[in-house]
This record gives structure tokens, C-alpha cells and sequence, in this order.
């Protein structure tokens, strides 16, 4: 499996950005631009599995060195 290499506040504000993003979806009516809000997908996934394969590719990691 993969490494973390998020924070725990990384992965808060991911996972509420994801879950924001995909509660407007259900809850707006439907327009051209409510597609993009499934986008919310990524921040929820990568804040509850703790690895964005982003952050990899640049060496970036806000966690702790564990």
C-alpha cells in the first residue's frame, strides 16, 4: 500500500471540502456546471486513504516523518 503523506488537518479540510462538494451536487438543480462538483470525489478519497499521488510526484508531504 501506499504511504500517507497527508496531515491530519490536510485530511480534514480535504474530506470536508469532498463531502461540501458532493452535497451541493445532490442538492443544487441541475445546470451545467453541477457535473464539476463530483470533483469532490478526490478530496474525500485522498483525505480518508491519506495519500494524494499529487504530493508524491512533487515531494511534498504534510504529515509527520513516520
Amino acid at each position: 500500500m501506499f504511504k500517507r503523506n497527508e496531515g491530519t488537518m490536510d485530511r480534514i479540510i480535504r474530506v470536508i471540502i469532498g463531502v461540501v462538494m458532493l452535497v451541493a451536487y445532490f442538492m443544487l438543480p441541475d445546470a451545467g456546471y453541477r457535473m464539476w462538483l463530483l470533483i469532490g470525489i478526490i478530496p474525500l478519497a485522498t483525505g480518508l486513504v491519506g495519500y494524494c499521488a499529487i504530493y508524491s510526484i512533487l515531494g511534498i508531504k504534510t504529515g509527520s516523518s513516520d
